[in-house]
């Protein structure tokens, strides 16, 4: 992302009171001092009345600093060869001017600057005058010089703050795409395997009768809208920039899941000792659904018309346990994609700071997950 220019860039209302305060303090130093030698010497009054004309003109230039930075810069030194109260209006402007950094103008307003200080201090002054009143307006350029490098270095800060902040936003933007993309992964393939089951004992089962594939069949229409339902639910979520269409499932949803899936044919036998669900946080119910979903497909997928067994225990304070079993087939060939949904699984149970294991034991593949309860 390219810089962009100081006058685009809203300025902070103290920050710019404090410019114009600085811009201030010499003219009405200057100012009491004309103030004091007018009555004193009546001849002074013109020049008087010139350095105070010339300081409010580099006053009144000192707002378009940032669009022109060296122009103004230049205009502002060249005023102070005549006006010592525009010296406060000069140094903001040539502090402004350093704050960009481009040293091919830094370094000719710096010189002219200075060639301008001495014009002013070789002016009716003794040698010894105009040496110390050189030296210090030397002293002063090379302090503003250092001070608007500096006020550079922290803008330069601020705005890499600024830029790392919006990176760290894009990318919480494109990890929760990344999780409402699983999640489309998770509903679509848990609805996508049912409609399989459905329509297997369809093609296959030649021992239904009427009333059975009116029902088999609205099973598979039921299916296939909440498919469709849920894509568009969660192709909306994308399209509204993270914005949820609709809520996500959760602990209390599993009712209607297991009764789902055995409307389809599959089989489901649920032992469930939760204590104080309601106390379960949301997140931690949602991952526990999903969780769920994925083992029930991942049976149906390499272990069809096997009876799975589901285990929730947990309370507060302790933890959420999920175990799911199911048999493993004898010579059960393993298939494209075998395994992913496993993978997609652990990666969001260590996401949500649980533990996730799978096994075989005694021709039974178990599924072990542990998801935090915080009392």
């Amino acid at each position: 992302m390219p810089d962009t220019p100081d006058h685009q860039r809203p300025l902070d209302r103290w920050g710019n009171a404090l410019r114009y305060a600085a811009a201030l303090a010499p003219m009405l130093f200057y100012g009491v001092i004309w103030v004091w030698l007018v009555p004193q010497e009546p001849d002074r009054l013109p020049r008087a009345l010139l350095d105070v004309g010339l300081s409010v003109l580099a006053l009144v230039l000192m707002r378009w600093r940032h669009r022109w930075p060296w122009q103004i810069a230049a205009v502002t030194a060249l005023l102070t060869i005549l006006s010592s109260m525009a010296t406060g209006p000069a140094q903001v402007a040539y502090v402004s001017l350093c704050k960009h950094r481009r040293w091919r103008q830094i370094i000719p307003i710096a010189a002219l600057y200075w060639a301008c200080a001495a014009v002013y201090a070789l002016r009716g002054t003794t040698a010894q005058q105009a040496m110390v009143s050189l030296t210090t307006s030397t002293a002063i350029l090379g302090g503003l010089t250092v001070l608007g490098l500096y006020l550079r270095s922290l803008s330069d800060a601020d705005l890499a703050a600024k830029r790392a902040q919006l990176l760290r936003v894009e990318q919480a933007k494109l990890a929760e795409r990344a999780q409402i993309a699983q999640e489309m992964h998770d509903a679509l393939a848990h609805r996508m395997s049912l409609l399989a089951m459905l329509a297997g004992g369809l093609a296959y089962r030649t021992d239904l009768g009427p009333q059975e594939m009116r029902q088999t069949a609205q099973a598979i229409q039921e299916s296939a809208h909440q498919s469709l339902n849920e894509l568009r639910t969660v192709l909306g979520t994308l399209h509204s920039d993270g914005a949820t269409a609709a809520p996500q499932p959760t602990l209390a949803d599993l009712r209607e899941l297991f009764r789902e899936v055995r409307a389809a044919g599959q089989k489901v036998d649920v032992t469930d000792t939760i204590e104080e669900r309601d106390l379960l946080p949301t997140q931690s119910g949602r991952n526990a659904y999903r969780v769920v979903q994925e083992a029930l497909t991942n049976a149906r997928k390499h272990a069809p018309g096997s009876s799975v067994t589901v285990e929730l225990t947990g309370r507060p304070g302790d933890a959420l346990s999920i175990r799911v079993t199911n048999p493993t087939p004898y010579g059960a060939s393993a298939g494209p994609g075998a395994r992913l949904g496993l993978v997609g699984l652990g990666e969001r149970v260590r996401m949500a700071g649980g533990t996730i294991a799978h096994t075989d034991q005694d021709r039974r593949f178990v599924l072990d997950v542990r998801l935090p309860w915080k009392a």
